[in-house]
């Protein structure tokens, strides 16, 4: 035991040696490390110097160099810029058929057609066929069109019997529909912004869409069921919006009617705030405001896609003789007349237009 308990000692001390041997060979790197930190660290700062002298040297010889260049440059930026706005102006008027070159002037007289007492629905003649057929869609949730032969008939005392029922595989939302060469385009209840293409004659739904920013908030604020506006004018389907994004402002969107596809979209300086309605005419926006309370309805904000119209310019219109508020106003291109919906009357106002300057 006593042997192995010296043999022990002296194996202890022998590790003992080898740790400092170890010990004196790691603090030997680690200098040589720290001084190789050293050197790396004064060449980089020796670099920077040098960088930030180089740096001294562009500014001074940019200084001194003529600025003329720079200003050729930006000349081309803003000529580039110009050529693509114009282009982009030419290809809008080469869709939307720039010979519509009517604006509205005054809104004439008014003539109240019928008085069905539902607050809200839409009316309207199909600007797109030669008939005399005149569609009634009552209600913000709905799925029966009314279709009667002519206006008369729909002026009749026992007018329900006399209408032929179009019933829709799928119910409509808000009163912003509206009908154009036999097809009703309406936003689908229970969809977020889906707008159907349903074919009266056939009796089926033949195409559909997603309209990209809509259905978030309403189109209008004193309108709050309909969250899109579908709108006629001479240049076909139109769909009128508000989007957060925009501030609450209106955006209005060209929609190809047979293909379904957007063609452009437009953010406007109207608000929707305290508006009503609002419908299209020749490429141009009118937006109609009221009071919460009801009051004279007034087109206070349009907006002229192709810039043909000054704005700022245009006097505030406003709806004659009745005082109230509207559901729907839709203009019908064919008539140059607005079909609205107030107060659970349909109404029909005539225009007064002049040539844009």
């Amino acid at each position: 035991l006593k042997k192995r308990l010296e043999k022990c000692n002296q194996d202890i001390l022998d590790y003992v040696e080898e740790f400092r041997d170890f010990s004196k060979m790691i603090m030997s790197r680690l200098a040589g490390l720290n001084n190789y930190k050293n050197e790396v660290k004064s060449e980089v700062e020796n670099l920077l110097t040098r960088v930030e002298r180089a740096q001294r040297d562009i500014d001074y010889f940019g200084s001194v160099t003529d600025s003329n260049t720079c200003i050729e440059v930006d000349e081309d930026l803003v000529k580039q810029q110009l050529f693509e706005e114009a282009e982009e102006k030419r290809k809008l008027k080469l869709i939307l058929n720039a010979s519509c070159d009517h604006m509205l002037a005054g809104i004439k007289s008014l003539k109240i057609v019928k008085k069905t007492g539902e607050m809200h629905g839409s009316w309207m003649k199909d600007p797109g066929k030669k008939h005399a057929k005149i569609y009634l869609l009552s209600g913000s949730v709905n799925n029966v069109i009314l279709e009667f032969a002519n206006i008369m008939t729909f002026m009749e005392s026992n007018y329900t019997q006399k209408a032929h029922r179009v019933t829709l595989p799928l119910p409509w939302k808000g009163t912003g529909h509206i009908i154009y060469q036999g097809f009703l385009f309406y936003h689908r209840y229970g969809s977020l912004n889906e707008i159907i293409k349903y074919n009266i004659q056939k009796r089926n739904v033949s195409d559909q869409m997603l309209l990209p920013g809509a259905g978030r908030i309403p189109a209008y604020q004193l309108s709050p069921a309909t969250k899109i506006d579908l709108a006629i004018d001479e240049q076909g389907l139109w769909a009128i919006h508000a989007e957060p994004d925009t501030g609450g402002n209106i955006v209005i969107t060209k929609i190809n009617h047979m293909t379904m596809a957007v063609e452009h979209t437009w953010d406007t300086s109207c608000s929707s705030k305290d508006a009503e309605a609002a419908f299209m005419a020749c490429n141009t926006l009118y937006v109609v405001y009221n009071f919460p309370s009801g009051g004279t309805s007034r087109i206070q904000c349009i907006y002229d896609v192709l810039g043909a119209v000054n704005t700022y310019e245009s006097p505030v219109l406003h709806f004659p003789k009745r005082q109230g508020s509207h559901s729907t106003i839709h203009y019908n291109p064919k008539e140059k007349q607005l079909f609205a919906w107030g107060d659970g009357s349909q109404i029909i106002y005539k225009l007064q237009t002049m040539q844009k300057v």
